[in-house]
Order: structure tokens, then sequence, then C-alpha cells
């Protein structure tokens, strides 16, 4: 019997722990929010000591923000937490012929969002990509801006982060990351538009009750098929 290779094997840790039940807690706050410490432990089948360290670590983050009191017929009155709506990232879908910029908050929420064309060259249709994400910013002073979110019809490198296959666009190999991040200051992610597609029904639309989604990159974004249990 041949022995599985383990050389390129990632083990977990405990901080890949530590952020997988902080993203649930996140999730579950976004979904039912506003909501109590005591029934996001019960929600989540966490103990209560692990939500409130990581409902405090969140407050401090300014990820989470304590709402409203709640009222109940005896014991302590629970204090409900909800996202911090002035949190808020930057996203752009690259298209073919046009590229749309805009602002969401923490909840998905799309604030302001314009067009702009996207040219046969690729460093001209970047540096405006940079003015106008440089302007929303402008624009919404208000808002703690935590990254820019890009989906692109095409793949990237992992490692380099350089698009490395876009035939829709008819680009050749280039740099879409680094000239953003030094325009912006802000974190820069990359994302394939069909992965970006799915991702948006599963955490923002009906796609969570779903097993298997078949999406169509080249349609609207939540056109989407699903397949329920």
């Amino acid at each position: 019997m041949k022995l599985p290779d383990f050389t390129n094997v990632q083990v977990a840790s405990r901080q890949t722990a530590r952020d997988i039940t902080r993203g649930v807690v996140l999730i579950l706050i976004r979904r039912r929010q506003p909501i109590s410490r005591a029934d996001l432990a019960r929600v989540s089948g966490l103990q209560r000591s692990t939500v409130s360290q990581i409902i405090e670590q969140l407050i401090r983050e300014d990820w989470v923000i304590d709402g409203p009191t709640g009222r109940l017929p005896r014991g302590r009155r629970p204090t409900f937490i909800r996202l911090n709506e002035r949190k808020a990232i930057l996203a752009a879908d690259l298209r073919p012929t046009q590229t749309t910029v805009g602002v969401a908050d923490v909840n998905g929420k799309f604030l302001s969002q314009e067009i702009m064309p996207t040219t046969s060259d690729p460093q001209a249709t970047i540096s405006e990509l940079a003015a106008r994400i440089r302007r929303l910013m402008d624009v919404h002073q208000h808002l703690e801006f935590e990254g820019v979110g890009i989906s692109l019809p095409g793949r990237f490198d992992e490692k380099t982060q350089r698009v490395v296959f876009a035939p829709n666009l008819g680009w050749p190999e280039f740099n879409l990351k680094d000239p953003i991040e030094e325009a912006t200051g802000l974190r820069v992610d990359l994302e394939n538009a069909a992965n970006a597609c799915v991702l948006a029904e599963v955490w923002f639309g009906p796609g969570d009750k779903v097993r298997d989604l078949v999406t169509f990159p080249r349609l609207r974004p939540r056109m989407t098929k699903m397949h329920k249990d």
C-alpha cells in the first residue's frame, strides 16, 4: 500500500481554530442581529466565556458595537450587539467592457456605485480604477475602510497575486493588486468572478439554505441556479 505524501500538508493550529470560531460568531451576528451574548452562545453551541472573549475582541476592533438593552421578567437585562455599520469595503467588478466600482457596508449593503469603461489598455484602466476608488474614499470619509475586493473574469496566481489568464479582457499577464494597494493604502484581495458570485449568494443571498450552486459567470452576479436537499 502506498503511503500518503505529507510534505506539503498544512497542520491546523490553535490560531486556525480561533479564526474559524471567530468567523462563525461574526456570521451569526450578521444573520441574527441584534442578538444578546447569551443567545449567541446558545445558537452557536459555544461556551459563554468563549463567546464573551470573541465579542470583546470584536468590540475593540470596532467590528461589533453594543446596541439596546433587552427586558426580561427577572435576572440581568441583556445587551444586544450588532455589526458596526461604519465598517466598509470598496469593491470593483471588472468586466470586458465596463467596470463597476462601489462602497459596501459590513452587512453587504451598497452605499454607492459608479461605472467606468474597461479599456484595452490595462495600465490606463488600473489608473482610472485607482482614481475612482480614492474619490469614493474621499466622499465617504466617515466610514472605516477595511480593504478593496476585486472580482475579475480570469485567473490569478495565488503566490504572486498577478492576473495570469483573462482572455475576455484581452490583456496580457499584469499586476492588478500592487498598484491599487499603493494608491489607496488598503489591502487588496482578488477573486475570480464565478467564485465571487457564489460567495455572494452564500453570504448575503439564499445560498446558505442550499447544498449545491451552479453559477453562470457571464450573466449578472445574482443569477445562479440552486439545488436544495
